[in-house]
């Protein structure tokens, strides 16, 4: 079981947690939403439940709800800047279809 985080990601991470002045790490989690299914949730970390899987990489921590693993397994989180936008990136090997807009996906 694994999230991985590319070194772009992390050093993002990194820059929002200290700009922030707190937090453990990452929350990475999924929701029910949109056209295909789920939709991808990102937040700060501030404690842990015990509920939780804590992935470490690149010198930052990815906190996942337990319930979130099976659909989060073997996820690439990468960063990118394309021109003016830029964004968190999700690699997800288990996504079988995205919908339209681009907001939600099926497993």
């Amino acid at each position: 079981m694994a999230i991985n985080v590319t070194e772009k990601a992390a050093r993002q991470i990194e820059k929002q947690l200290a700009k922030r002045g707190r937090g453990l790490g990452l929350k990475l989690a999924v929701k029910k939403s949109g056209c295909s299914g789920f939709a991808y949730l990102l937040d700060y970390a501030d404690e842990l439940t015990g509920q939780e899987a804590v992935f470490e990489a690149h010198g930052v921590k990815i906190v996942v709800p337990q319930t979130d693993l099976p659909i989060l397994e073997g996820l690439e989180l990468d960063y990118r800047r394309e021109g003016i936008n830029e964004a968190f990136q999700f690699n997800n090997p288990n996504v079988k279809a995205t919908c339209g807009c681009g907001e939600s996906f099926a497993v």
